[in-house]
């Protein structure tokens, strides 16, 4: 099989980065207002990557925020309403096409309880004619400029100087973290290939994408088996299956629940010879003030994620929008 070359790193996903983040003083307004009005809670809700997107944010507001805040799954939410959703909730709903089902139809259910619901969707879609208000954005970058806006907000944020500065650097910073790794990325993709099971581990919110890279990019994308586990869960029966033998992909990050990943690595290097770790602490992230790393560097899993993708889609010459089933058939 000849060996396509990889796709250069999209220069589009800086600038898609960089609009996002100009939005800012738009969104911190409309947030303010909000939370002067009286939010009483918080609810994410995505499916598929917009729901995986959304994690770092949740993450964020549950361990700073005195603001309730859930993550729920589209369709969960439209056949099991949360019984605190109502008025006074705020809803932020995202969809890359702006058309995914299950999203849309959440975004009605939310407006029936009473709640304010806020998209990241493209204009004019199904998503955004739903919104009380859409964000034409980068849906993982956008929440987390929600949740420092609620945090800012409430109080909750020492230094907004130096938050403005690091998300005025974290479009520039994702790029330059996927050409620092980019090597790295490129040989866990020759290493994996033709792996018959790969497993991905992630703790706090870096789990979403040990989950969002077994589930949409190799599975979806490259019809590979694969399972991802929070890094902590990994002990509770996964590992017992897990070899010298065994391909396994390790996200490590700065935030708080980094010790579980840490943990998951010391067993990988006793018992698993192939395992690979890719941790953010190798990367400069020039910009970034050390002390919201913790915050960032889940975003910068993600663009490692897709970036790893695309070295997938390279040495297995198997695009990353072939599909069988989704977007051709009825589910």
């Amino acid at each position: 099989m000849t060996v396509a070359a990889v796709k250069p790193i999209d220069p589009q996903d800086l600038e898609r980065a960089t609009s996002t983040v100009s939005l800012r003083e738009d969104l911190d307004a409309y947030v303010t207002d909000l939370m002067a009005q009286g939010v009483r809670n918080i609810y994410f809700v995505g499916a598929g990557g917009s729901l995986i997107c959304s994690y770092p944010a949740h993450y964020l507001l549950t361990a700073s925020s005195d603001v309730p805040t859930f993550q729920v799954q589209s369709d969960e939410l439209n056949c099991v309403q949360p019984a605190l959703m109502g008025p006074g909730s705020l809803v932020v709903l995202a969809s890359y096409t702006g058309t995914t089902k299950e999203t849309v139809a959440a975004a009605r259910t939310a407006k029936s309880t009473g709640a304010t619901v806020v998209t990241a969707a493209k204009d004019g879609t199904p998503l955004a004619t739903e919104a009380d208000r859409n964000f034409v954005a980068k849906s993982d970058i956008f929440e987390l400029m929600l949740a420092y806006a609620v945090l800012t907000a409430t109080g909750k944020v020492d230094d907004t100087e130096a938050v403005n500065a690091s998300l005025d650097a974290l479009p520039q910073a994702l790029r330059t973290a996927a050409e620092q790794a980019d090597a790295h990325l490129a040989a866990v993709a020759e290493k994996f290939k033709d792996d018959e099971i790969t497993y991905v581990l992630g703790s706090g919110p870096n789990q979403a994408w040990a989950y969002g890279m077994a589930m949409c990019f190799l599975q979806e994308m490259q019809w590979k088996h694969a399972a991802g586990f929070n890094a902590g869960e990994f002990f509770q029966g996964a590992f017992e299956v897990v070899d010298d033998s065994s391909a396994v992909i390790l996200w490590l990050a700065e935030d708080g629940s980094r010790p579980m990943a840490e943990r998951a690595r010391t067993f990988l290097q006793k018992y698993a010879a192939r395992a690979e770790c890719i941790d953010t602490r190798d990367l400069d992230l020039v910009g970034i003030d050390e002390r919201l790393r913790p915050h960032v560097t889940p975003l910068v899993v993600a663009a490692l994620a897709s970036r790893l993708a695309q070295h997938y889609e390279a040495v297995r010459n198997h695009d990353l929008k072939t599909r069988r089933y989704m977007f051709k058939v009825d589910y």
